[in-house]
């Protein structure tokens, strides 16, 4: 991921939202994420929020992180319906290997709104967590954005 160039005004070129909302998470990520270690939650939550707030379907990606717990990539992994995703370990895992990954954050959508995890969203967390863990990756985070946003490691269920 490239920080963004400092952002030239076009008038004849208006942007849609979401190239507006897509910039902001770029600069989001360059300025707080990727710069210093996972150490800020509402810069991830944040960016998070600008870059799956805007689908009206499930989309669930992930953030993989070096050993010093740096933004190496942001991925998004699987797209779904209105209100479910299928999530394969195997592919996450796939990914996480390919990327030389240390750590990841997970993070989908809930197009409703709606903050709660789910018993599902709970159960697939522990899954890839498990299998994350036979290869020494750390699961840091799983957010879920709606209206706002809400960490799993925030709320003990980590």
């Amino acid at each position: 991921m490239q920080c963004p160039q400092p952002i030239k005004y076009v008038t004849n070129q208006p942007m849609t939202a979401e190239q507006v909302l897509d910039k902001a998470a770029e600069i989001l990520a360059c300025k707080y994420v990727k710069k210093d270690s996972y150490t800020s939650s509402q810069a991830t939550k944040d960016f998070l929020s600008f870059k799956l707030g805007k689908y009206e379907r499930e989309v669930f990606a992930v953030m993989l992180l070096d050993s010093q717990h740096k933004l190496i990539d942001y991925q998004e992994l699987f797209f779904g319906t209105i209100n479910a995703a299928s999530v394969y370990p195997r592919e996450v895992v796939k990914t996480v290997i390919k990327e030389n990954a240390a750590a990841v954050i997970f993070a989908h959508n809930h197009p409703s709104g709606e903050i709660e995890p789910s018993q599902a969203d709970i159960a697939i967390t522990n899954r890839l967590k498990d299998a994350l863990a036979l290869i020494d990756v750390s699961v840091l985070d799983h957010i879920v954005i709606g209206e706002q946003a809400t960490s799993f490691s925030e709320r003990g269920l980590l």
